[in-house]
């Protein structure tokens, strides 16, 4: 009976310290998560004042404040994309608008990698600058392409109707 007790004592454990490295490996920060989109769609953020709207994956109660976490498993990218950290900091200032608190940072987590994408007043004004360019962008009549990039194209919605097309 000893035996048995100590068998089951040290699955115990095994089981304990394998979720523990698990959670580390993940990068997430400890602690409850408040929100999720990912299996039951959830009620989207909106700020009215800024005109955004947004559903993050998760949002984890880190600390009594709430961090915002992006996965994006497909990226392979060593580095953090652009459009990720201001789609994360759109994250960070809905919440800012909807909660008492600011998040201090977001997280973006790619396929084997986890990025802390920290929330700065420069992040945040140049998030504010991208939405005003954006806005600007849908007041105007026409709206030359910005890149070179055929795959971009290629998965665009308005590929159909745009004169500078590069999808074949």
């Amino acid at each position: 009976m000893p035996a048995l007790l100590l068998l089951l004592l040290l699955v115990g454990v095994a089981s304990l310290l394998v979720g523990w490295w698990l959670r580390r490996r993940s990068g997430l920060p400890v602690g409850n998560i408040t929100y999720a989109d990912t299996d039951v769609p959830a009620q989207p953020l909106i700020s009215n004042r800024y005109g955004l709207v947004g559903k993050p994956d998760y949002i984890v109660m880190h600390r009594g404040v709430p961090i915002p976490v992006e996965v994006k498993p497909n990226r392979m990218a060593d580095a953090p994309y652009e459009s990720d950290r201001l789609q994360l900091a759109a994250y960070c200032l809905l919440i800012e608008e909807t909660n008492a608190k600011t998040p201090p940072f977001g997280i973006l987590r790619y396929h084997s990698r986890t990025h802390r994408i920290d929330y700065t007043p420069r992040l945040r004004a140049q998030l504010l600058q991208m939405v005003d360019e954006m806005r600007s962008y849908l007041d105007a009549d026409d709206v030359a392409r910005s890149h070179n990039n055929p795959a971009r194209c290629a998965a665009c919605g308005f590929r159909h109707s745009c004169e500078q097309s590069l999808a074949i």
